[in-house]
């Protein structure tokens, strides 16, 4: 057993009894190739819990400070994940992503890049249009449906594929690529809630 398989079973144990997770769509996920999953930003916990619930393991950016915690720092690197460099462009990051897709793995994004203060839907960054664009990665968008309550009910939603052929030939923008997959997540929040 992977560590990351082991800390998988460690947190679901920890979550089951707390939330009542709802995850729907897991038909959706593609089972093999690179997948760029996308998802909105609600809570802390939220990587992790998209960690629990797809279906297959989840290579996530974590922001650099992550990495400088003691003890939580020597773990995240075990858990697929990688540091970025928060607001600026971080080529070492964007490579490593890329690589990852490249390689038939899964990356997961909060493409809005920070949690949201309000629950709603904000505005998604350049970076998700530009993982979409520079590869065939199958993008798969997610809703996490809260609020994270104790016994209150988490509906974590994937839905199906974005098709990309179309944005990929016109060369669309990374920005419009992106607003095109934040329109996914709200429309998947919308139909769920």
């Amino acid at each position: 057993m992977t560590f990351y398989s082991f800390a998988r079973s460690v947190v679901y144990g920890a979550f089951k009894p707390i939330y009542r997770m709802e995850v729907l769509g897991k038909e959706h996920f593609p089972k093999e190739g690179g997948v760029l999953l996308c998802a909105n930003h609600i809570h802390n916990f939220d990587p992790p819990m998209v960690g629990i619930t797809a279906p297959r393991p989840v290579h996530f950016m974590a922001k650099e400070e992550l990495f400088n915690v003691p003890v939580l720092g020597k773990i995240v690197p075990h858990l697929n994940a990688f540091p970025v460099k928060r607001g600026m462009s971080d080529r070492e990051a964007l490579r490593k992503g890329l690589n990852v897709l490249k390689e038939g793995h899964v990356l997961g994004l909060f493409p809005e890049g920070t949690r949201s203060k309000t629950g709603e839907l904000g505005k998604g960054l350049a970076g998700a249009g530009f993982f979409a664009l520079r590869t065939d990665a199958q993008v798969v968008p997610c809703a996490i449906i809260g609020p994270y309550k104790a016994f209150g009910k988490l509906r974590i939603v994937y839905g199906k594929p974005i098709p990309m052929d179309e944005l990929r030939k016109n060369k669309v923008s990374a920005e419009e690529t992106t607003d095109v997959i934040m329109n996914e997540i709200n429309n998947l929040i919308v139909k769920n809630k």
